[in-house]
């Protein structure tokens, strides 16, 4: 599965509980990319200043990174996609890769938000520090400012969640990945979903999509 949205959209969240309820692997691009970033490591670097500027790291890059994650042993029964593909280039290269492999695509879920809705979703969101929890301070404050109810960690905000990084994600999400709607609605397997609903609401439909696609009323291809 590859679950599409723009930055803010819950696309993540959503991920990881239904990976979590239905014994499938998530794997999430950016989650890749940001630990390749604290490692210091070469790819971390040079994606580091695509980053902070709200930019797509280059196709080669990202490309490379996802579709060696796909062949490990742990990625042989099921899937879901998260922050990949983010351009056409990089749908037709993992297109091939599951061809070549015998494979192919069983859902593909858009997550559709009002920009206003994204906007003050990503400004006011805050990521624990030591075990990752995200936050936010409009639609899910912490009990103590600044602090993870997880953990205790202390909270921060990624540099891509201020405001005028967010500009630039919503901007490049539009005119570099809304473009992959057409392309995988063309394949029948793109399923427009409301996520501007509460997440039980979301995830209730996504597991009914994936169990029987003709039951969901809120979650179909158009």
């Amino acid at each position: 599965m590859v679950f599409l949205g723009a930055p803010g959209a819950g696309k993540g969240t959503q991920a990881k509980q239904l990976a979590a309820g239905h014994g499938v692997l998530h794997i999430s691009s950016g989650d890749m990319l940001r630990e390749q970033v604290a490692a210091g490591t070469e790819l971390g670097r040079a994606a580091d200043t695509f980053m902070r500027s709200g930019q797509l790291v280059p196709d080669d890059v990202i490309i490379g990174m996802v579709l060696e994650r796909i062949r490990r042993p742990d990625a042989a029964r099921a899937w879901i996609l998260d922050g990949f593909p983010r351009t056409l280039n990089q749908a037709e290269a993992l297109d091939q890769a599951l061809e070549q492999a015998s494979l192919g695509l069983s859902h593909v879920f858009s997550f559709e938000v009002p920009h206003d809705v994204l906007v003050r979703r990503l400004t006011a969101r805050w990521t624990c520090g030591s075990c990752g929890a995200i936050w936010n301070t409009e639609f899910k404050p912490p009990a103590k400012a600044g602090v993870c109810d997880t953990c205790g960690g202390a909270l921060q905000q990624r540099s891509d969640d201020r405001p005028e990084a967010v500009t630039a994600r919503l901007e490049v999400y539009t005119r570099q990945t809304a473009p992959l709607l057409d392309y995988y609605r063309s394949q029948g397997v793109l399923h427009d979903v409301d996520a501007d609903r509460p997440p039980s609401d979301i995830l209730a439909d996504l597991a009914r999509m994936i169990s029987d696609p003709d039951r969901s009323p809120s979650s179909r291809s158009r």
